[in-house]
């Protein structure tokens, strides 16, 4: 006789699995929302996605414009994850635990930099080259 499973999920097969697991990353985007930077990068995120349709010139662009920016918000998505996870084993200052929040903060301006440098370089082949 097998044990029962900690995560119910394990067991879940086929469309139950796909509902529940739509269900948890809905809810993972609700509490993201409640950090200010997700929700920052977020209300960016209704003005640039737009505006890669019109800065954009063609497909490749256009998705290219978009992925910047997703990237920017899937990133920032991990990085809280991350801090939650430390957050969780303990309030104390750890070494360990300020180098994991530095690496994440670090990829997330990494994900702001590049996003940043794809839109000016499609802005300088629209409007200067």
């Amino acid at each position: 006789m097998t044990p029962n499973p900690v995560n119910p999920q394990k067991q879940r097969r086929g469309l139950s699995r796909i509902w529940h697991a739509g269900t948890y990353s809905a809810s993972g985007l609700r509490a993201g929302w409640h950090e200010t930077a997700f929700r920052q990068e977020a209300l960016g995120s209704i003005i640039l996605l737009p505006a890669a349709f019109w800065l954009g010139q063609g497909w490749v662009e256009i998705s290219l414009l978009v992925a910047a920016v997703i990237l920017v918000l899937i990133v920032e998505l991990l990085n809280t994850g991350l801090e939650s996870a430390i957050d969780r084993i303990g309030p104390e200052w750890h070494d360990l635990s300020k180098r994991a929040k530095d690496m994440g903060s670090a990829a997330v301006l990494l994900s702001l930099l590049l996003c940043a440098g794809i839109w000016a370089g499609a802005a300088f082949h629209r409007f200067v080259a």
